[in-house]
């Protein structure tokens, strides 16, 4: 998820499911439940005055503490729940509670939602949209299967990323998703890339327009879905200055999506550079790196040994 939830969308998700329906405060339709940069941040829970979050859940526990208190202290209270800053109220159970805020919810333009299921359902159903949120994005990039490991290519608009795709799929590499893969988390520590159905088997190349790979190249040049295993980023040479020990260890980094972090390789473009070879050679080698073999480090250990037998004996 990489897109502000915004409180219309979130009872839409959520409305058949919970028997919804929209109280008071209709002018905050446009409030914003929950951002990207939140991660982590509560997005919904039971009613909270020390760390609220962006969705209070009142149910007869909470409505029954309201009812208790004097009238002056159960609107101070009500209050910085509805302010511009705070989200959404659901009420649980006896909609008389949410009539009874709806004045309230509509001077501050708070949304007040009602539903009669139980706490307990309404946060299970929370639980599991708020899992959908987190579990699942789209990226811009190419998505390949090449030898057997899940790749991504991703880069800016123009600089080849499909033309680099087409030419992994004439080695015999597999394609999986064009343009727009979705990556879902699937296990704490597993990224899976599928295509939309819509963009199956196609591809975009510039001059060629839309090209349907499995009817040109067989069904093997297509994969359903894959374990993103390795980023393969594409810049220009001009635009980058890579430091000196990159001559070493290569344009290394990580990327985290999702919560996942991948490996990253930054491979500079320019005329006359096999990109397809390159790509070949970083994802042997990440493969070697998997079992333990770096060879930066085999060269290293072979320096300090040369460097051992001409030391001069005293």
């Amino acid at each position: 998820m990489n897109q502000p939830m915004h409180a219309q969308a979130v009872f839409q998700a959520l409305e058949t499911v919970l028997e919804l329906r929209w109280i008071g405060g209709a002018a905050g339709a446009d409030r914003i439940l929950w951002l990207p940069a939140e991660t982590g941040a509560p997005l919904f829970g039971r009613l909270n005055w020390v760390q609220p979050p962006r969705l209070q859940i009142l149910g007869p526990e909470e409505s029954a503490f309201l009812d208790r208190l004097e009238p002056a202290i159960r609107d101070a209270l009500i209050r910085p729940l509805l302010e511009a800053q705070a989200g959404a109220i659901l009420v649980c159970g006896d909609p008389r509670q949410a009539e009874a805020l709806r004045p309230a919810a509509d001077a501050a333009g708070a949304p007040l939602w009602h539903t009669p299921a139980t706490p307990s359902v309404v946060l299970e159903q929370l639980t599991h949209y708020r899992h959908g949120l987190d579990a699942s994005t789209v990226v811009h990039g190419e998505l390949l299967e090449v030898f057997g490991l899940g790749v991504l290519v991703t880069g800016g608009s123009g600089i080849g990323k499909s033309e680099l795709a087409l030419e992994l799929i004439s080695r015999g590499h597999r394609l999986i998703a064009d343009d727009t893969p979705n990556l879902t988390r699937v296990a704490p520590n597993v990224l899976e890339g599928t295509c939309p159905p819509t963009l199956s088997d196609l591809l975009e190349v510039r001059g060629l327009g839309i090209l349907n790979i499995r009817r040109m190249f067989g069904d093997s040049a297509i994969k359903r879905n894959k374990r993103i295993r390795l980023i393969v980023h594409l810049v220009k040479l001009e635009e980058i200055l890579p430091p000196a020990e990159s001559r070493l260890r290569g344009l290394r980094d990580t990327r985290v999506i999702l919560g996942i972090s991948v490996p990253v390789i930054t491979l500079p473009i320019a005329p006359g550079r096999n990109l397809a070879v390159l790509v070949e050679c970083a994802v042997r080698d990440h493969i070697l790196r998997l079992s333990g073999y770096r060879a930066e480090e085999d060269l290293m250990a072979r320096m300090e040994k040369a460097m051992a037998r001409a030391a001069p004996c005293e």
